[in-house]
């Protein structure tokens, strides 16, 4: 089982549980946006918590995947599965402790707030292995401005919940073991209310930015298909990662 769902008090959860560091493999989008189409629909649900098992809420994606040929679908499909967290017509909450690095992170940039532990590590590192994180491109600047998102994006370096909060990607910093029950008091407070004013609210908040974003996640996925995948160095990054040795970029 790689994700479960749950609905309590119009509480909805989806929790991916993929051990030991929830990588997101295809299967486990493919399951996610199934799940995420069932909830969406569902006439109880007034709010989404979105959570992982384990230690961590996810290392990434499967860079296995990204390599020829794989990459031509698994890109377009990740694309998907943010979009479906993006358009997901209720509030969400991201509840996050560990490491929540690469599409880990892209994962939650969606969501309408992200309460995050102590020891929360956040990132994108795919420019280390030649590559972009197209979400994450996508959707950073409008979260903390352009200048913020190009340091995490064109660094690779990783930031604290601290330093996430004060970047606005992150709504809420709370101990480690109160992760859970901190993303539960938030969503108790929303779902108190009419499903169908929760609704139309988000939407109406949305309004402005949401074609812009869908867009831009777009734009971002073909850029790394059709560009990005033609150049040596990605094929460099990705193969030194997975064959466990120094990588030589050829700057091409």
């Amino acid at each position: 089982m790689t994700t479960t769902t749950s609905v309590n008090a119009g509480i909805g959860e989806i929790v991916l549980n993929n051990p030991p560091l929830n990588i997101l493999t295809r299967d486990v989008m493919r399951q996610l946006r199934e799940d995420l189409a069932k909830l969406r629909d569902e006439s109880s649900l007034r709010v989404l918590i979105l959570r992982s098992e384990g230690k961590h809420f996810s290392a990434g994606a499967d860079v296995g995947e990204h390599l020829p040929p794989e990459y031509e679908a698994m890109i377009p499909e990740f694309i998907e599965t943010i979009g479906a967290i993006d358009s997901f017509p209720l509030p969400v909450v991201a509840a996050v402790r560990g490491r929540c690095l690469g599409g880990g992170f892209e994962l939650i940039q969606p969501a309408d707030f992200v309460v995050a532990s102590e020891n929360a590590q956040l990132g994108q590192p795919e420019i280390m292995l030649g590559v972009l994180p197209p979400a994450a491109c996508a959707l950073l600047p409008e979260i903390c401005g352009p200048s913020v998102a190009a340091e995490i994006v064109l660094t690779g370096d990783a930031i604290d919940a601290r330093q996430a909060a004060e970047y606005g990607i992150v709504w809420k910093v709370v101990a480690d073991d109160q992760v859970e029950a901190a993303a539960l008091e938030l969503a108790n407070r929303m779902a108190r209310h009419s499903a169908a004013a929760l609704r139309n609210a988000k939407k109406a908040l949305r309004e402005g930015s949401a074609p812009a974003r869908a867009s831009a996640l777009h734009k971002a996925g073909r850029i790394y298909v059709d560009e990005l995948m033609k150049t040596r160095d990605a094929l460099e990054g990705l193969k030194a990662f997975t064959e466990k040795r120094k990588v030589e970029w050829k700057h091409e």
